[in-house]
């Protein structure tokens, strides 16, 4: 496939289609519309999880010494969230009979931030409604590698965009409230910034753009894009606000998953 910089559209893919592939699992049991409740926060939990890996030693023996103390605790993680569980996603297979009260205390032991982002999308819900089906779908998930030397963080966004454009397309009853076709996210975009040529060009720029309704946050991550290929000197921080909780959560994973500033996500009403 054609490639984007450094990002592999063939690779992006393949890691798409196996992600779908979970789907399977799901036939019968689910409507198709509702797939990406149950994949999409599993995608999240495994990239943390594997970004966390090389960290995870360090961060039980600083919070063994320090307790939830998040500054020190973030600060061994080398990241912005951090996970305190013992428990890791292969560690879950270990007890097929508990991997439910095992999944929900590993994510208990995930910082505010990211812990807040997985309530967001009511994942609680979907742990009991799997039942059996559950040690099926992680066992899948474990063998997904989201590490990041293997998956960049730049091409994680765009696996993970992919995944909910996807989803939006077969939930057809709510797209209108939160799909915004990509297309015509561009043409926005290149309006948005068609008069700031001179302005971008400048080395070292930083500039910052709102979404007020931010959905899932196509906008602000075509607009990234664009600025990426267009004016590679400028960089672009993008906030946004949400009111849909599940939408929230999506975009907000997002920003987690590019390793980018996810406190300028917000849940909330603009108006």
């Amino acid at each position: 496939g054609k490639a984007r910089g450094t990002v592999s559209e063939g690779s992006i893919k393949n890691h798409a289609a196996f992600i779908w592939s979970v789907a399977d699992l799901l036939r019968g049991d689910y409507k198709q519309s509702e797939y990406g409740k149950v994949i999409l926060p599993l995608v999240v939990l495994r990239r943390l999880d594997c970004v966390l890996e090389s960290t995870k030693a360090k961060v039980l023996a600083e919070h063994a010494k320090h307790g939830d103390r998040e500054a020190i605790l973030r600060k061994a993680a080398g990241q912005s969230f951090f996970n305190t569980s013992k428990l890791d996603f292969r560690r879950l297979l270990d007890d097929p009979d508990n991997v439910a009260g095992n999944l929900r205390g590993y994510i208990a032991g995930f910082s505010t931030g990211a812990r807040d982002v997985i309530d967001k999308f009511d994942f609680d819900v979907q742990i009991t409604r799997l039942g059996k089906l559950l040690y099926q779908v992680v066992g899948k998930f474990v063998d997904i590698d989201l590490h990041p030397e293997v998956v960049s963080n730049i091409e994680m966004g765009y696996l993970y965009e992919e995944l909910i454009r996807r989803f939006s397309e077969l939930s057809n009853e709510t797209a209108g409230e939160h799909f915004t076709p990509r297309e015509v996210i561009q043409l926005m975009v290149r309006l948005l910034f068609i008069e700031d040529d001179d302005l971008l060009a400048k080395p070292g720029v930083v500039k910052t753009l709102f979404d007020p309704a931010c959905g899932t946050g196509g906008m602000l991550s075509i607009a990234e894009d664009y600025l990426r290929t267009t004016h590679s000197a400028a960089r672009l921080e993008v906030y946004g606000q949400e009111l849909n909780a599940e939408t929230y959560a999506i975009c907000r994973s997002d920003m987690m998953l590019k390793g980018q500033d996810a406190s300028h996500i917000a849940h909330g009403n603009s108006f």
